[in-house]
């Protein structure tokens, strides 16, 4: 069994828009490689290259002023498109350890949980107030309760929603099914050689 996740804390790291899929999250050339690993670096890297040749405000994801932020706050429809593990894993890699939106691609939020990265959504009216908070005061803490459903931050309280089997596979560490299947591996070997088919061969 893994960790619970109950508390997560960090600064926030606003990225506007809606409808921001998991294309623009990793490109669809980077499916072709054979690991994870490394896939960080290349998090939304063509809107990041396009920032840097404008030469004008750098992407969220450059600003030095959330450097180390690992709460998400984004748009509306988050992650939606092809159902790529790719997107979630970069976004992990990269330091993100929860997103925090109006709604999200269901696949996209899925693929999130199975790797302990809850997508917990929020009105459109409390979003645009972490985006605020979090543009105006980057150093800005936001603590994300799983168990009661909420965000703290600077006196603000805003509840959020998450369904509630997420809820309870991240509080009680069952959110990785490999993790789960490889603690109880001893009895599967031991239930597969039972079977006739299986315990001949």
């Amino acid at each position: 069994m893994t960790e619970p996740i109950k508390i997560i804390r960090g600064r926030g790291l606003p990225l506007p828009g809606d409808d921001i899929d998991t294309d623009q999250i990793i490109e669809s050339r980077y499916l072709k490689m054979t690991t994870f690993r490394g896939m960080e670096a290349h998090v939304f890297e063509s809107l990041r290259h396009r920032a840097r040749r404008a030469g004008g405000a750098p992407h969220p994801f450059d600003a030095p002023q959330h450097k180390g932020a690992s709460i998400l706050l984004v748009g509306r429809n988050f992650g939606c498109g092809s159902s790529r593990e790719h997107a979630p894993q970069a976004l992990y890699r990269f330091g993100i350890r929860a997103i925090v939106g109006q709604s999200f691609g269901e696949i996209f939020a899925g693929n999130c949980l199975a790797i302990g990265l809850p997508c917990v959504s929020v009105s459109p009216e409390d979003g645009e107030c972490l985006h605020t908070l979090s543009r105006a005061d980057p150093g800005a803490e936001l603590t994300l309760d799983i168990r009661e459903g909420g965000i703290t931050a600077r006196g603000l309280c805003i509840p959020f929603d998450l369904p509630e089997g997420r809820r309870h596979r991240l509080l009680d560490g069952s959110w990785d099914s490999l993790a789960m299947l490889l603690a109880v591996r001893h009895s599967i070997r031991e239930r597969l050689a039972a079977l006739p088919s299986v315990g001949r061969s």
